[in-house]
This record gives structure tokens, C-alpha cells and sequence, in this order.
């Protein structure tokens, strides 16, 4: 159930992330590294 949890809210993320760079673009390569971290974390099973 955490799992399906965690995938529903990495699309929240990554509109949230996207609309960020936008905005503030020099910190892009900052949110996508966030963003590739916390799939991977979720992926595997680290974050629930």
C-alpha cells in the first residue's frame, strides 16, 4: 500500500520539480538529481 503511496506521489514531484526549474533554471541539474535520488530510493524499496 506505501508503495503505491510513493508512486502516486513521485508524479506530484516531479510536475512540482518541473514548474521549479522553470522558474529558477539554474537549479535544475540540483532538482533532477533530488528527483533521480529519491526514485531510486523508492524503486528499490528504501523509502516507503
Amino acid at each position: 500500500m506505501s508503495l503505491n503511496l510513493s508512486f502516486k506521489l513521485l508524479p506530484i514531484l516531479a510536475i512540482a520539480l518541473g514548474a521549479a526549474s522553470i522558474f529558477i533554471p539554474r537549479f535544475l541539474n540540483i532538482f533532477v538529481a533530488i528527483f533521480l535520488i529519491a526514485y531510486g530510493l523508492v524503486g528499490y524499496g528504501f523509502i516507503r
